[in-house]
């Protein structure tokens, strides 16, 4: 019969043995220190003051009364130190990293996660919650293939609803792309409040892009006889999109078309003349520089139309620039400018 038990080793009380108190006091003590294992630190020399109880792992290289005691556990017991040998499948509390790890058979490593699970929320480095139930905080985050390809899948229950990426600065949102509140895919820009599309395509393929500057202005009435060095604008934005505005009252009647933001710009005028008796139209710029120039001969009705692309800033306006003698029609597709950013 052996001696001790399999896998704690702890002492059998024999037949006809003396002092059997001895051998029971010393499996209670091995069972005290193994069962529910918690092991201080990995270290190399024994603590000064040990606590009654207290283990160790004994790290490479060990000194004083741990030399030759390299990976047992060591635990303080009765005024002296008691070593164990590991066996494969003990589990240990770590308690200076507080991580349970369990033996290997040849070093003690955390415990796998299972191949195959559920859980309500996790976390990694960040606190889930019942909104986001997967919280992540890192420097980067890898999605690598398996096989061939990888794809990232975001789903929806209805077309109404949201299925999409949004970017964010300091928990604001900033940017989003994705199929937002129809099947429609949009990416969408904000400074922080109002939200402003910047393109979207159609389940068709059709590519727009709403926010995008452009109009098409004209003076409303049937006509007008501008005076020769008079400037004019409009009255009425028959298309407006991108944020253009009317601004302030040109002295010829109507108000000036303001730029709302900066880029190129293709520029198409058209002017309706009733009568001439010889004249110029000019699409002018901030009210000085001439940027379409027009002549017209004398005469009866005739039509110019001239276009051009332009770099236009945030704020510049524009106005019509009149020389000469002329009457000009007035109204959709008559006298009227167009204007979009490329």
């Amino acid at each position: 019969m052996a001696e001790t038990t399999a896998n704690l080793k702890m002492p059998f009380i024999l037949p006809s043995q003396a002092q059997k108190h001895v051998t029971h006091n010393e499996a209670l003590l091995r069972l005290d220190a193994l069962v529910h294992l918690t092991i201080v630190a990995e270290q190399a020399a024994p603590p000064a003051s040990p606590a009654e109880g207290t283990c160790y792992l004994v790290a490479p290289a060990p000194s004083g009364g741990w030399t030759g005691r390299q990976g047992r556990i060591a635990c303080w017991q009765d005024g002296h130190w008691a070593f164990a040998e590991p066996r494969t499948g003990w589990r240990a509390w770590f308690l200076a990293i507080s991580k349970l790890k369990v033996f290997s058979g040849t070093e003690w490593q955390d415990i796998p996660l299972p191949e195959s699970g559920s859980l309500g929320e996790l976390g990694i480095n960040a606190a889930p919650d019942p909104t986001n139930r997967l919280a992540l905080s890192s420097p980067a985050s890898l999605f690598n293939h398996a096989g061939n390809g990888h794809q990232i899948k975001v789903n929806k229950a209805a077309a109404a609803d949201t299925a999409s990426l949004l970017f964010q600065s300091n928990w604001t949102g900033h940017a989003e792309m994705g199929l937002a509140g129809s099947n429609d895919f949009s990416i969408k820009v904000s400074s922080g409040g109002t939200w402003n599309t910047g393109l979207s395509i159609s389940p068709a393929g059709h590519v727009s892009r709403p926010s995008q500057p452009a109009v098409r202005a004209h003076r409303t009435g049937t006509s007008f006889a501008p005076a020769a060095g008079q400037q004019s604008g409009f009255t009425t934005l028959a298309l407006n999109q991108g944020g253009f505005a009317l601004g302030a009252a040109a002295p010829g009647g109507g108000n000036r078309i303001v730029v709302p933001a900066g880029g190129l710009y293709l520029l198409g005028l058209n002017v309706s003349v009733l009568t001439s008796s010889g004249h110029t139209t000019s699409l002018m710029l901030n009210g000085s520089q001439t940027l379409i120039f027009m002549n017209g001969v004398a005469g009866g009705a005739q039509i110019q139309s001239a276009t051009g692309i332009f770099f236009l800033s945030s704020g510049d306006f524009l106005t019509l620039g009149h020389a000469g003698t002329a009457q000009l029609e007035l109204g959709v597709g008559k006298t009227e400018l167009f204007l979009t950013m490329l």
